[in-house]
């Protein structure tokens, strides 16, 4: 039973032996999804996916001889979890994050046969890839899935921005659900933290950026996009509104009257004023960070020419299309190309900002409660499709998708009835929250373009078969990079967690 928030009182689980119907509580198999039950949560889908292709826990731990206790790394590493084919495919991953709730239904997996109120205003139309149909809304996308797969089997039962950002973004459930809870210093550190701490990035001062952040759900920070326990040392990158000055990073370009010299002369001063610091240890270690971030990127010119977008072909940038969106998808390729290994790129910094500013089409996001058709066919989509579209083809040209694992997520789908709020601005009706089943696309270090993983019942409302979670995404993620699921992360006080709870999507990988 849907209530009239639109959250979900069941949870989302296996399929039932019949469709289900939105006055039908969903199956209960995952009804205890949350940190302390993990090794639940897993031993389900385990049991659903093995057969699949799709490595299990204890296969992984095998395999690795490590237990969880370390980071494989090295040809034996790769010899070692070669069962997983995608394992260390991937240079750098690059996240295009839609945040707000991108609709499944509109976007990745219509349902051309659902009655209305469930199919929507939109039309499916043919994809490169003969049988795969999306949107009508996204031609360029649909040229190009012989690129990508889509994954049409994610859910979860999170159902309030805050938590399911954070969720998606570390691949763990906050302790609060369902809520919009500020970032906190013990929060498990996003995706690009935990890459900062287990793959530094060599001559380059950051390993991990984040692009057109942060993002506000709805008006502040949301939870997940921080180095949370990790600490200050592991933070990626904070880049906000690209189109502005130098892609924020106005100002650390050397002034010319200050040579290499003199700059380390001012860093040798800098450190032996540091030592007669007497302020309190938190606020001195801050600022001690602080300053070597900044030196880093001094001393960096190759890795600050990669956000000179005024170096782009014109053309390029109009291709990317002249938005906070499309500037940011390009920056996340010249970081890549950098050979930055990880990059999130947060396609709308703001998951609702139409209410306030309904003329900003860079307000946007995918929150689309009401009004969800106008939005997303006169703002959202035609700006994702050229964005999205332009970035798969400039990383296909360039040679860099072999070696880039490209993953658009949200946080979670949109609800398959169409309805109006009337607790949210607009007259026309739109589509609520909804985690039990959404879709996400992957492409590039070896996935097998032209695929689907998973699938929807015939409303879109519930996992059909291979159902998954944003632990395995992030599973899949880390593995693409050469990074053992299993391994242990070390915070500052010594505390161990895992890399991820869940387990690599093999079949995504066909050789």
């Amino acid at each position: 039973m849907v209530n009239s928030q639109g959250r979900d009182p069941g949870s989302p689980g296996a399929p039932t032996s019949r469709a289900p119907t939105l006055d039908v509580p969903p199956p209960t198999g995952l009804s205890s999804m949350s940190p302390a039950t993990g090794a639940v949560v897993l031993r389900f889908f385990a049991d659903h996916r093995s057969s699949g292709g799709v490595l299990t826990r204890r296969e992984w731990l095998r395999i690795g001889g490590l237990a969880g206790l370390g980071l494989l790394t090295g040809p034996g590493a790769a010899a070692a979890a070669r069962p997983f084919p995608g394992f260390g495919k991937a240079k750098s991953v690059l996240v295009v994050f839609t945040s707000g709730g991108q609709s499944q239904i509109d976007t990745w997996d219509p349902k051309p046969d659902a009655p209305e109120e469930i199919r929507g205003a939109f039309r499916p139309i043919a994809a490169s890839v003969p049988g795969l149909q999306i949107c009508e809304h996204l031609p360029r996308v649909a040229r190009l899935a012989h690129l990508y797969a889509v994954v049409r089997s994610v859910c979860h039962d999170d159902l309030d921005h805050g938590t399911a950002c954070y969720l998606a973004l570390t691949g763990r459930f906050h302790s609060l659900k369902s809520a919009n809870p500020p970032p906190r210093p013990d929060d498990y550190p996003t995706y690009g933290a935990v890459v900062r701490r287990l793959r530094p990035a060599g001559p380059l001062p950051y390993a991990a950026v984040h692009v057109n952040g942060p993002i506000l759900a709805p008006l502040l920070p949301a939870p997940g996009q921080f180095a949370g326990q990790l600490g200050a040392s592991f933070e990626p990158l904070l880049l906000g509104d690209v189109t502005t000055g130098d892609a924020g990073i106005a100002g650390l370009d050397p002034t010319p009257d200050l040579p290499p010299m003199r700059l380390d002369e001012r860093k040798s001063l800098l450190e032996a004023l540091e030592d007669q610091d007497r302020r309190p240890a938190p606020a001195g270690a801050a600022m001690k960070t602080l300053y070597g971030e900044a030196y880093r990127l001094l001393s960096a010119p190759g890795f600050r020419r990669a956000f000179r977008l005024d170096q782009e072909p014109e053309a390029v940038r109009d291709a990317y299309g002249r938005h906070r969106s499309g500037q940011a998808c390009l920056l996340g390729r010249r970081l890549v190309e950098a050979g930055v290994p990880y990059v999130a790129v947060l396609w709308n910094h703001c998951i609702r900002g139409q209410d306030r500013a309904p003329d900003d089409d860079d307000a946007y996001g995918w929150d689309t409660h009401n009004d969800i058709f106008a939005s997303l066919k006169d703002r959202l989509l035609p700006r994702f499709d050229r964005s999205f579209a332009a970035l798969l083809t400039d990383l296909q040209e360039r040679g860099l998708l072999d070696t880039t694992l490209v993953v658009c997520m949200g946080e979670f789908g949109r609800a398959p009835r169409v309805a109006r709020e009337k607790n949210f601005v607009g007259d026309a009706p739109g589509r609520k929250h909804w985690a039990a089943v959404y879709s996400i696309v992957m492409a590039g270090a070896g996935v097998t373009g032209g695929g689907v993983f998973g699938a929807s019942d015939r409303i879109g409302g519930y996992p059909a078969v291979n159902p998954v979670g944003p632990w395995d995404v992030a599973a899949t993620l880390f593995a693409a990079l050469g990074v053992d699921p299993a391994a242990a992360v070390a915070d500052p006080a010594g505390r161990t967690f895992p890399v991820s709870i869940g387990e690599p999507i093999g079949r995504l990988w066909t050789g």
